[in-house]
């Protein structure tokens, strides 16, 4: 089973090798708004999930959501440090 560090070392790990058809690398790529928005399609769907769906399906929707912010985190350069500094 993969933890948030484990997440966090693995993405990093894709941003830079870069692998072909990676689709880490390709939202990377399409930058920040991109990004952004699949964060915002992400939170909605965890809304609906906490509402209306099992904890299943919510804990789905939650992992979906840590991957996307931790893109976001990797394209801004800021660091789980950074993050936890602020917890």
């Amino acid at each position: 089973m993969k933890n948030f560090e484990d997440l966090w070392a693995e993405l990093n790990e894709l941003a830079i090798s870069k692998p072909e058809g990676s689709g880490t690398v390709k939202e990377l790529e399409a930058g920040i708004h991109a990004i952004g928005k699949k964060i915002i399609e992400e939170a909605g769907e965890v809304w609906i999930a906490a509402e209306y769906q099992s904890d299943e399906e919510l804990a789905l929707e939650l992992s979906q959501l840590i991957y996307h912010l931790q893109v976001l985190m990797i394209s801004r350069g800021i660091k789980l440090e950074d993050v936890y500094k602020n917890l």
